[in-house]
C-alpha cells in the first residue's frame, strides 16, 4: 500500500480520492455511542496493520462540505445509518497535535507502506480536529469497516484499548459533553427503546453517570423536568405490580 492510499483510506471514503479534495490539516473525529445490557458503549475501529493500532472513526473535510455534512458522512459511512443524532462537542487544536509519532509507529512495524516523502509530510502535520459525538440504538447499526479496518467494535467505556493520537482524550470530552447536556436534549438519544420502564430509564443514567440514584428521589427528578410521558402499565400477569411505561416527549426538533 501506498501512502496515498493510507491517506485516502484515512479519509473515511471507500475510493481512493486524491488528498487534494480536502482541506487540508483539518479533520474530524467521531465517538459513537451505544447502550446494551445496561452498559454503554463506543464504536472502535482496529487498524489493519501489523501492531495494536485502534482509532475513532474519523475523516476528512471536503473543499464542498460544511463540517456537520462531513461529519454526517462520516458517519453514516460507518454506522449505515441516517438521520441519528449529532453534536459537535469540542476542537482539538494544540500546537503539538500532529501524526509523526503514530506514522512512525506505524511504518516502523509495516515496512511495506511506501510513498513520496511529500504525501508523508502531508498527513505528518499538525491537524485540528472537530469532535462529533453521536447516540445509536446498537441493534440498528451495521458497521462497516473501511480499507483500513481490520474489524470495528463496540467496546464498554470502561474497557477501551490504547488508541492512536489522542482518541482517549477526545472520548473523555465527548462523554463529559453528553453528561452536560443529557437532560437537554434526552428525547434524541436513542439509547433506550421508545417506550421504556422508570428502572430501565434509571440504569442508563446511572450508566452515564457512573454514580447510583435513589429510587424516589429519581423519580421525582426526572417527572419535574418534564422530559417524559407516562403510558399504559406494562402488563406482567400481576396488574398491582406492573410498572409503567414512559416515553420521551417530543421535542420542537422533531
Amino acid at each position: 500500500m501506498k501512502i496515498t492510499e493510507l491517506i485516502a483510506a484515512m479519509s473515511g471514503s471507500f475510493t481512493h480520492p486524491s488528498h487534494q479534495n480536502y482541506i487540508a490539516q483539518l479533520s474530524i473525529d467521531c465517538v459513537i455511542f451505544g447502550y446494551q445490557d445496561a452498559t454503554l458503549k463506543v464504536l472502535i475501529p482496529k487498524l489493519n496493520f501489523k501492531g495494536d493500532f485502534y482509532s475513532l472513526p474519523s475523516g476528512f473535510v471536503r473543499q464542498e462540505e460544511d463540517l456537520d455534512q462531513a461529519a454526517l458522512r462520516i458517519l453514516e459511512e460507518r454506522t449505515q445509518l441516517a438521520n441519528i443524532y449529532l453534536q459537535q462537542f469540542h476542537v482539538f487544536g494544540n500546537a503539538d497535535r500532529h501524526n509523526e509519532r503514530f506514522m512512525l509507529d506505524l511504518l516502523a512495524q509495516n515496512p511495506q507502506l511506501t510513498g513520496p516523502q511529500e504525501e508523508y509530510d502531508w498527513y505528518v502535520r499538525r491537524f485540528v480536529s472537530v469532535g462529533y459525538y453521536a447516540l445509536v440504538d446498537i441493534n440498528k447499526v451495521k458497521p462497516q469497516c473501511s480499507e483500513l479496518d481490520e474489524k470495528m467494535e463496540w467496546i464498554p467505556v470502561q474497557e477501551l484499548p490504547k488508541l492512536i493520537l489522542d482518541g482517549a482524550e477526545i472520548i473523555a470530552k465527548a462523554l463529559e459533553a453528553m453528561r452536560l447536556h443529557f437532560d437537554d436534549h434526552v428525547v434524541g438519544y436513542n439509547l433506550l427503546p421508545e417506550t421504556f420502564t422508570m428502572k430501565e430509564l434509571q440504569q442508563l443514567y446511572e450508566t452515564v453517570f457512573d454514580k447510583p440514584y435513589r429510587r424516589n428521589n429519581f423519580q421525582k427528578m426526572i417527572l419535574d423536568l418534564n422530559i417524559v410521558d407516562r403510558l399504559e402499565k406494562q402488563f406482567t400477569g400481576a396488574a398491582n405490580k406492573a410498572p409503567y411505561l414512559y416515553t420521551f416527549k417530543p421535542t420542537s426538533n422533531e
